[in-house]
């Protein structure tokens, strides 16, 4: 049985005694569907800088304490050099809500990577149509915007001055203009409902997002949510495994969010549906500035250590490295 309702989702989410069988059929799935090839994306976090007031990230704009950054065009294309000299197939570009990134100056960062022969996925926030066209057009072929709540009073709560009918605008923009289209939510946020965990999920495949990535809830300090309880580990891989079950063929990450409440976080979920890990390319002197949350892994290893040491793990539990650019294949 791998095809749920509403109501059986809820209960696999409330029920810990079929986690093994639940995590089994997801790593079985995965593994049918989509193979043993792992594919490492590398990820640049080019700006610190953020317009929005999103209650649980350390990035928003309210934030007095963060040491803020840009990179530069040259720096940010360099990076991705380094990085498709590393091997790296596909390179993921994300920021704050920067508007200093206007879409000229994007789709000029865009031609520069691309030039470089790999994929592109940007993760850069809420733009309009014509901007997403016009990093379509320059040559972005993925796009990743998480949802983070499909509930819409938690989303209000959660995002001051943020609208939850333009951010489903935004993932329906981005489908209709042939992205390979991104999501996903945070497990345990304050006032989160099982039931709405279980509305997440069916999101994603009424959406048929082609990447969703799952991350527990972890506090950050200087945040109005810096008292509140972190998310559960395994209610994050519950909800990861159950997106496998019903959206058999698509990418999902092993967040690093996972590994910073479980040591082998990310092992964990690659065996229980994940089949992407995106390791920094960024160099340390900036990882420490980008917290969205506190106590990030890998944020003083250079990014030749990072690929070497994830690479290890994940030929340690008998998984290949893709050597392709990874896009979603429809099975």
């Amino acid at each position: 049985m791998d095809e749920f309702s509403k109501n059986d989702i809820i209960e696999i989410l409330k029920d810990d005694s079929k986690n093994d069988w639940l995590f089994s059929l997801a790593d079985k799935i995965r593994k049918d569907y989509v193979g043993d090839n792992v594919h490492l994306r590398g990820l640049i976090e080019f700006s610190n800088i953020c317009k929005r007031q999103c209650k649980y990230c350390g990035l928003r704009s309210e934030d007095k304490y963060i040491d803020r950054y840009r990179i530069s065009k040259d720096d940010i294309i360099s990076y991705a050099e380094h990085a498709a000299n590393m091997g790296y197939k596909t390179i993921v570009l994300q920021s704050g809500e920067d508007e200093y990134y206007n879409t000229d100056l994007m789709c000029e960062i865009i031609k520069g990577i691309k030039n470089l022969g790999v994929a592109l996925t940007l993760s850069i926030g809420e733009k309009t149509y014509d901007e997403y066209k016009a990093f379509k057009d320059a040559g972005a072929d993925r796009y990743l915007i998480r949802i983070e709540t499909t509930d819409r009073n938690l989303y209000k709560q959660m995002h001051p001055n943020m609208d939850f009918d333009n951010r489903v605008r935004c993932l329906k923009d981005l489908g209709r203009l042939g992205y390979e289209v991104g999501t996903g939510c945070l497990v345990g946020l304050p006032n989160q409902t099982i039931e709405s965990l279980a509305e997440d999920i069916l999101f994603f495949k009424e959406i048929n997002a082609d990447m969703v990535g799952i991350g527990p809830f972890i506090p950050h300090p200087h945040t109005p949510l810096k008292d509140e309880q972190t998310g559960s580990f395994t209610l994050a891989l519950k909800v990861m495994a159950l997106t496998r079950i019903l959206l058999k063929d698509i990418n999902i990450p092993a967040t690093t969010a996972m590994e910073t409440l479980n040591p082998n976080g990310r092992i964990i979920a690659l065996q229980s549906g994940a089949n992407v890990v995106m390791p920094n390319v960024t160099t340390t002197e900036y990882r420490a500035k980008y917290e969205i949350y506190p106590n990030k892994i890998c944020i003083n290893e250079n990014p030749d250590k990072c690929r070497g040491c994830i690479s290890a793990k994940i030929q340690s539990i008998g998984r290949t490295i893709s050597t392709s650019q990874g896009f979603r294949v429809r099975k």
